[in-house]
C-alpha cells in the first residue's frame, strides 16, 4: 500500500467523522504546514490531532491552552546552573515532531504568539540564542468557536501561520453509532500503530516540493488572489504569503492523489481551507461569516478564468 493511503487509511480507522478532515491534515504535514481545527466542542477535534501523531513514529506533545499558561511554559526556559554560573537553556514541549496546541484560544494574545516564530521559521529564540526545532514539524491546534466563553481571538498574523483552517461538522449518524460502539478515544487510538518515520515524512515532503505546478497555474492563483484583494465586499484579501500557501497546498493535493502535477481542481479544492481564514470582511453584512466568506471565494472563482 502506497505510504499515503496507509497513513490516510489509519488516521480514518480512529476518527470516524468528516473524511475530507482525514486528507486536510495529511495534505498540511505534506506540505510543511500547520492546520488550524475550529468546532464546537466534543466532535473530533483532539481525536484527529492524536491520530496523526501516532500514526507518525515521531516525537509528540500535548500543550493544554488555558488562560494562566505562559509563553515560557510552550517555548521552555532558561534556568541558572548554580554550579557552573551559566544559564542552561530547557526546551518546552514545542520541541516536537508533532505539536497539540488544545484549545489553542483559551490561551492569551500573549502565550499565542511564543507559537508564531515556532510555527513560521522553526525556531524558538531564548536568551539571545535560535534554537532549532525538529524537522519535520506540525502543529495542529483546536479552538472553539470564539463566543463561547473564555476565549481570545486569534490575530491575523497569528492565523496566517495556519496553512489550513477546518471545520469537522457533526458525523453522520453511522459514524456517531461507530464513536460509541468502539469508543475510539480509549481503546482504538491506543491500538494505533505508526506507518511512517521521520526520514519517510521528510521524503514525501521533498516530493512534494518536486510537484509541477504549470505557469499558467501560477498566474490563476495570483489572478484569484487579486481578485480578492479588489472584492468590494473584503476588507482584507489573500496576501502573497497566502497565494504561496495556495500553491504549496495544491502541490500536496496533488501527490495525495498520485500524482506529479498541479490541475486546475487542486487549487479550486483548497482555495478554502487555505484562504477563508486569510481574509477580512468588511464592517457590515449579516449572516454567518465563514458561510459569507465562503460564498465570496466562490464569487471569486466564478470571476477568474480557469486554465485550459
Amino acid at each position: 500500500m502506497d505510504a499515503i493511503a496507509a497513513l490516510r487509511q489509519g488516521i480514518a480507522s480512529v476518527f470516524f467523522g468528516n473524511p475530507l478532515a482525514v486528507d486536510r491534515i495529511v495534505c498540511c504535514l505534506l506540505a510543511r504546514g500547520h492546520l488550524l481545527i475550529e468546532d464546537v466542542p466534543g466532535v473530533g477535534k483532539t481525536i484527529l490531532a492524536q491520530a496523526i501523531a501516532r500514526s507518525l513514529r515521531c516525537s509528540f506533545s500535548r500543550i493544554q491552552c488555558t488562560p494562566d499558561l505562559l509563553p515560557t511554559d510552550i517555548t521552555g526556559v532558561a534556568v541558572l546552573d548554580r554550579a557552573s554560573g551559566s544559564l542552561t537553556f530547557r526546551p518546552g514541549p514545542v520541541f516536537a515532531n508533532v505539536v497539540l496546541a488544545d484549545e489553542i484560544n483559551r490561551a492569551t494574545p500573549r502565550t499565542q504568539s511564543a507559537l508564531l516564530e515556532a510555527m513560521g521559521e522553526g525556531t524558538v529564540t531564548a536568551e539571545g540564542q535560535v534554537h532549532t526545532l525538529p524537522s519535520p514539524f506540525l502543529v495542529v491546534a483546536t479552538q472553539n468557536p470564539s463566543d463561547f466563553t473564555g476565549t481570545f481571538l486569534l490575530p491575523e498574523n497569528q492565523l496566517d501561520r495556519f496553512l489550513m483552517r477546518i471545520s469537522l461538522g457533526y458525523p453522520a449518524a453511522d459514524d456517531e453509532a461507530q464513536i460509541i460502539l468502539q469508543q475510539p478515544a480509549r481503546s482504538a487510538l491506543a491500538r494505533l500503530q505508526p506507518v511512517l518515520d521521520a526520514q519517510q515524512v521528510l521524503a514525501l515532503q521533498a516530493e512534494v516540493d518536486a510537484v509541477r505546478i504549470d505557469p499558467a497555474l501560477i498566474g490563476y492563483i495570483i489572478s484569484v488572489a487579486h481578485a480578492t484583494r479588489q472584492h468590494p465586499q473584503l476588507q482584507l484579501g489573500v496576501s502573497p504569503r497566502g497565494a504561496l500557501a495556495l500553491a504549496q497546498a495544491s502541490r500536496a493535493a496533488a501527490r495525495f492523489a498520485g500524482r506529479d502535477y498541479v490541475v486546475p481542481e487542486d487549487i479550486v479544492d483548497s482555495i478554502e481551507p487555505v484562504c477563508a481564514h486569510r481574509v477580512v470582511l468588511r464592517a457590515g453584512g449579516s449572516g454567518d461569516v465563514g458561510a459569507r466568506v465562503a460564498r465570496l471565494l466562490r464569487e471569486v472563482l466564478e470571476s477568474v478564468a480557469s486554465p485550459a
